[in-house]
């Protein structure tokens, strides 16, 4: 059974340590899983670590899609997060929703996105969904 964000939180008012790891295949998610992570992380850093680019720039949302599903196939018991690469979310909340809904039903539980006080419309939009 996956790990919840109210398990999470429970290990954290227990004051437990919560581990988190970057994974971006379902070997390593297995491996870290097995090693007792709590939270596997696809970051958009795939388009350096595994793609070769020099920036994560180029990464989609469908390239975030493809290692995110993966990673949830290869672990069974780690929450998921998947991040929003650049430019998928910056128009417009709805934007937003349609690419951070594309990672949800890949399989994560949780998406991540970056920006200050200009992403606070997008982010109480996702978090009202």
């Amino acid at each position: 059974m996956r790990l919840t964000l109210k398990d999470l939180g429970k290990k954290y008012a227990a004051s437990e340590k919560i581990t988190m790891v970057t994974v971006y295949d379902s070997s390593f998610a297995a491996a870290a899983e097995q090693a007792g992570i709590d939270i596997l992380f696809i970051g958009d850093s795939v388009g350096m670590v595994v793609q070769g680019h020099d920036s994560p720039l180029p990464v989609t949302v469908d390239d975030m899609v493809y290692h995110t599903r993966a990673v949830v196939r290869g672990s069974k018991q780690s929450f998921v997060i998947g991040d929003l690469p650049f430019g998928a979310y910056h128009e417009s909340p709805a934007q937003a929703f349609r690419n951070a809904a594309q990672l949800m039903m890949a399989g994560a539980n949780m998406v991540k996105l970056e920006g200050g006080a200009v992403m606070a419309p997008a982010v109480e939009f996702l978090t009202q969904r």
